[in-house]
């Protein structure tokens, strides 16, 4: 059922949150005798870290490290999946910034923050370049402990990490060029989720994981015939939410993506089949000026043209697929069941 979180998923986040705590902690102790403002700038990160997200990249890590027969009490692989969460946060914030995103898990995101105490405090220059310049800061710091924590991996799992940093960078200008475009075509679409999203958050998770443990070589196909279906699973599982969402599960607005013109497979469906009023409609995508009711109408027509049902469809397929080929699997049988277990709620999550 949506929103059911498996135990699959919970067993790994409190050793990567303690993990993380502990390292932001040493930070604020290290530097606050140094300069006390520099307390702002990390307990700003500290919150973003620590108050929320769903762990899925530390969780395909470390159960692809086990499937390999790693054992889960070690610190590299808790390592690994901190550095996972830095790296997500780097990630956020900046896209936070790009998108120009005022909310991020029903909280301000961290440019907004640091725009409103520029505002409140009475500095010279304008808050939001104010605002701007310091989330980027912060995000790069959150890139930097994520790279120290995976300083302490294997070389070879270091190089899967490197990898993964590249694509996710290529997918984001891919998205960024795309929501300026508009009107971007399926394959284009698929293209900047699959670079952006899915193999970040699934498929390369699961390299690290296998890397971790010695056995990248013979276990990297088997893992990518799962994390690469199931990743772009998850990511048109985002595109609906991001469409459709509730903005109390969500932590964005309604029709977020449709407010930032996201060049998503489901606009792109829906822009194929759109004709006349309903073209015109599309063409509102994306706009500053973009209505309540506007949003909501667009809502209505990905589901009138059958977008959304596709999509729906797509996904269903997909976790297929990815589960269908645990059965072929030479992973431990603890680690298979925990795969089944994310790859459902990765189809059927709300939020």
């Amino acid at each position: 059922m949506a929103g059911e979180v498996p135990v699959a998923l919970t067993e790994v986040t409190e050793p990567v949150e303690a993990r993380l705590r502990a390292v932001l902690e040493d930070e604020r102790r290290r530097w606050e005798p140094v300069d006390p403002d520099m307390v702002a700038p990390l307990d700003s990160l500290s919150r973003f870290v620590l108050a929320g997200g769903k762990r899925l990249r530390p969780a395909f890590c470390h159960w692809a490290f086990v499937g390999a027969g790693g054992d889960p009490a070690l610190r590299a692989v808790v390592d690994a999946g901190a550095a996972f969460e830095m790296l997500h946060a780097f990630a956020l914030v900046h896209d936070d910034v790009m998108d120009g995103s005022a909310t991020r898990r029903g909280a301000s995101t961290v440019h907004v923050e640091f725009d409103s105490l520029h505002a409140v405090s009475g500095w010279r220059g304008e808050s939001r370049r104010f605002g701007e310049g310091v989330a980027i800061l912060i995000g790069d710091l959150a890139e930097v402990y994520a790279d120290r924590l995976m300083s302490a991996t294997t070389p070879e799992a270091f190089s899967v990490w490197n990898e993964l940093k590249i694509e996710l960078n290529v997918g984001q200008y891919l998205d960024v060029l795309g929501t300026a475009r508009g009107g971007t075509d399926i394959a284009t679409a698929r293209r900047i989720a699959r670079y952006k999203s899915g193999k970040y958050t699934i498929e390369r998770p699961l390299h690290v994981g296998a890397a971790l443990a010695g056995r990248l070589g013979d276990l990297e196909a088997a893992l990518s015939a799962y994390g690469e279906p199931l990743g772009e699973a998850f990511q048109l599982r985002d595109d609906i939410l991001g469409a459709f969402g509730d903005e109390a599960l969500t932590g964005k607005p309604v029709g977020d993506d449709l407010l930032e013109g996201k060049p998503t497979p489901l606009l792109a469906i829906a822009n194929e089949r759109a004709a006349g009023a309903d073209a015109e409609l599309l063409g509102r995508v994306g706009r500053p000026d973009l209505t309540p009711d506007e949003v909501a109408a667009i809502q209505d027509l990905l589901m009138r043209c059958g977008a959304r049902a596709e999509i729906e469809g797509s996904i269903a397929a997909l976790v297929a697929d990815a589960v269908a080929s645990l059965d072929q699997s030479v992973l431990t049988t603890p680690a298979v069941e925990a795969l089944r277990a994310l790859a459902d709620y990765v189809a059927h999550r709300d939020h």
